[in-house]
């Protein structure tokens, strides 16, 4: 499968404008802030403009959102440039975020970024032909307890290597996401050789008597 890289051309839509369910949510934003201070709700509301969008951000989107809360168009792509979570043009109906900084590293971050380019047919900032998947590189996700990580959309799945990537790739191709979290079952990021602290099941009743 031939990929498409993040250069390819694309088509930027005329107009935009949200829909009437997006605009209560987004009027819900604006309203947590004193009048004149509206463009404090810049960044939910693109947000809420990329998702309506498909997962990404047409300019069109962001000079809507700007005429929305009173902002020259400059200010809100200055914020869409500098946060990575926008995605400026289109992105595939999985986006697959792979963090490779030191801890996700040291898990095997390697092994889940081959195994997506291996299964996928392509490389880091590209997208399949059939426009379901998009690969990217990210820095610290936050997991970093459960390493390695992989955010497909708004869901992380955790404790990956490469045989568990390309099994999640093959439920997401059918279009049947796994639970997200841990893909060994780990338990609130307890140690992934077990538990070392809190083995037993505290008794209330002794609990009771000390007090």
């Amino acid at each position: 499968m031939i990929g498409r890289d993040a250069g390819a051309a694309f088509e930027e839509p005329e107009s935009f404008a949200f829909t009437p369910e997006t605009m209560k949510r987004a009027e819900a934003h604006i309203a947590k802030y004193t009048p004149g201070r509206q463009a404090s709700a810049v960044l939910p509301l693109l947000d809420l403009a990329q998702r309506q969008a498909g997962g990404w951000l047409p300019r069109a989107a962001m000079d809507y959102v700007a005429r929305l809360l009173g902002m020259a168009p400059i200010r809100v792509y200055e914020v869409a440039t500098f946060y990575t979570m926008f995605n400026l043009r289109p992105v595939g109906r999985y986006l697959l975020q792979a963090c490779t900084t030191t801890p996700c590293w040291l898990r095997g971050s390697d092994d889940v970024v081959n195994a997506c380019r291996q299964k996928l047919g392509i490389g880091v900032g590209e997208t399949t032909a059939d426009g379901r998947f998009t690969l990217v590189e990210v820095e610290c996700l936050g997991a970093c307890v459960n390493a390695p990580v992989l955010q497909v959309n708004d869901d992380y799945y955790e404790d990956l290597d490469g045989p568990a990537t390309e099994a999640l790739l093959d439920a997401l191709a059918a279009d049947r996401p796994p639970p997200p979290g841990s893909v060994i079952g780990r338990q609130g990021s307890e140690p992934v050789t077990g538990r070392t602290t809190l083995t037993e099941t505290p008794d209330p009743s002794a609990a009771a008597e000390r007090t």
